[in-house]
């Protein structure tokens, strides 16, 4: 994982710029949230399951952290929606 200053970090992250080069995915939580968890079974077509993999090696996490932190991004995006709905009905 490559060095950066906080300050550095913190205009990347204000300006748009990806900064999940410089973060240790593996440890991440979700703030305000259980600390247990659940399990669950999904079955991926392989071709989808090797893509996850491969997304998960380059940034240097489990495929399991990868997608713990892409259904939460998707599961804040659906909440803002939703958000958004009620506030123009």
């Amino acid at each position: 994982m490559p060095s950066i200053t906080n300050d550095e970090l913190e205009r990347r992250f204000d300006e748009g710029e990806d900064i999940t080069a410089y973060m240790d995915m593996s440890t991440a939580r979700m703030p305000n949230q259980e600390r247990s968890a659940t399990q669950i079974t999904l079955s991926l077509p392989i071709v989808m399951a090797r893509a996850i993999e491969r997304a998960a090696s380059r940034i240097g996490v489990s495929s399991e952290a990868l997608i713990n932190v892409w259904l939460s991004e998707r599961l804040d995006e659906e909440a803002e929606r939703v958000a958004r709905h009620i506030a123009t009905a």
